[in-house]
This record gives structure tokens, C-alpha cells and sequence, in this order.
């Protein structure tokens, strides 16, 4: 049986242009289940100091994503669903024009997509279903016997999860990983950089960038892409990064 080729793809950062469990959070904030308070204590400092670039994306994220278990500790799942529904409707077409056309380069070729992201499951599941993937893996939120998230996780955006998943759909989808193509824009995605034959970074971060210039497999074969305004920059692995 000839093996199949796969493109696998991190969400956040890599197809869209905001991250899901952001507008998530915000989207609870609106409806009051989370207190207004949470947001400016415990994530206001660490976005501002992203989006001044005074700290690196991964202290924002890991702070948003601390805050927001603790928030939707309780809450039903059952109603969750029609949030997260509704967020992947506002935002599901916020996306980078490239990756969102290699998605219907791999649907026309016939390939097997995947989306393994860090956020939510149920956040994932919609963007997913959004675009016809083939299957996807997100965090998972533990439920207890009433529907209700119980403050549990089984995170997804470490490079180490993301490498077993991507080996799982592998074998169950009888993939050749060597001729299959993989997408992402942080360190968390490096696994799955490393073991597909074509590795593309979208925008990646500078931990990123740096990792794929120290990486002899990585150096010789990963693709970054750059996609600013209406331009989309491609360039090597022998980019110059400012330290400023």
C-alpha cells in the first residue's frame, strides 16, 4: 500500500493571524463568566509588554494560559461549545493569505491535513470543521461528571506532545513523514519541523529562527516564510537576525 502525504499545521501564529483562546477569553469577558478584573491583573501586563516587545511571546502565553484554566474552572462545556462556535465565526477568516493557501494547495493535491495546536480542543475542533481537515489535536480540558471543566489539562503546545501526535496520525494514516510538510511559528513547533521532509516557518519567532540556524537537518531544509502587509517575504535558514 503506497503511503500518503500529510501537511501538518500549528494554528495560532501559523494559519491565524489571532490566537484562539485570546478572543476566546475576551468573548467570556463579554459575557461576564470570567471577572473583567482577571483580564487586567493577570494579563494586561504580560500583553502589553508583548506588544511593546519589551518580553517574548511564550511569557504572554503561558501567563494568558494559567489565567484562563483558572477562569473556566466550573464552567459547562455544553455551553462552551456555542462560545467557541461563535469565536471561530469572528475570527476563523482572520488568517494569513499564504498558509491559507497552502491548505487548498494540500486539499487539491489530494493530502491529508492535520491541525495541532496548543489551544483548546474545542477550539481547535471548530477551526477544523471550519476548514475541512482531515483530523486534529488540541489542549485538552478536563471534564468532571457534570459537564463542567474541573481545572485539568493535557497541554499540546510542547515540542515533545506535538512530536507524538504528529507520529500517531503518521501511522494510523499510513503517512511517508519524508515527503510530508509541516507548518509552524514557535519553539513548541520544532518537533514537527524536524520530522517532515518539507518544513515551512510562518513568521516565526527569533527562539525559532535561532534554533533552525543551530539545527544542522533543520538549517538545510526548513523554509521561513515572512508575510507583512500585502507582501510575502521567503527566505533561508541563512537570514541575519538583529540583536537589538
Amino acid at each position: 500500500m503506497n503511503k500518503k502525504i500529510a501537511a501538518f499545521f500549528d494554528i495560532d501564529g501559523t494559519i491565524a493571524r489571532e490566537t484562539l483562546i485570546v478572543r476566546h477569553f475576551k468573548k467570556l469577558l463579554d459575557y461576564g463568566i470570567i471577572e473583567q478584573s482577571v483580564w487586567y491583573d493577570k494579563i494586561r501586563p504580560f500583553q502589553d509588554a508583548y506588544s511593546k516587545r519589551y518580553n517574548d511571546y511564550d511569557y504572554y502565553f503561558l501567563a494568558l494560559a494559567d489565567a484562563y484554566r483558572e477562569s473556566i474552572t466550573g464552567f459547562n462545556s455544553v455551553f462552551n461549545q456555542f462560545i467557541s462556535q461563535q469565536v471561530v465565526e469572528e475570527i476563523g477568516e482572520i488568517v494569513y493569505k499564504y498558509t491559507r493557501s497552502r491548505i487548498n494547495f494540500h486539499k487539491n493535491e489530494d493530502h491529508y491535513i492535520f491541525f495541532i495546536s496548543g489551544s483548546p480542543n474545542f477550539l481547535v475542533r471548530e477551526m477544523a470543521l471550519k476548514y475541512e481537515v482531515t483530523e486534529y489535536k488540541g489542549s485538552e480540558y478536563k471534564i468532571d461528571e457534570n459537564n463542567n471543566y474541573n481545572g485539568e489539562i493535557e497541554p499540546m503546545w510542547q515540542s515533545r506532545k506535538k512530536k507524538m501526535e504528529v507520529l500517531k496520525f503518521a501511522e494510523k494514516y499510513n503517512v511517508d513523514l519524508s515527503k510530508s510538510y509541516s507548518y509552524g511559528d514557535t519553539s513548541g513547533d520544532v518537533s514537527m519541523l524536524k520530522l517532515t521532509g518539507n518544513s515551512i516557518a510562518i513568521n516565526p519567532t527569533k527562539e525559532l529562527v535561532n534554533i533552525i540556524k543551530e539545527d544542522e537537518e533543520l538549517k538545510k531544509k526548513a523554509q521561513i516564510i515572512v508575510e507583512r502587509k500585502d507582501v510575502i517575504y521567503s527566505l533561508d535558514s541563512s537570514v541575519n537576525i538583529l540583536d537589538i
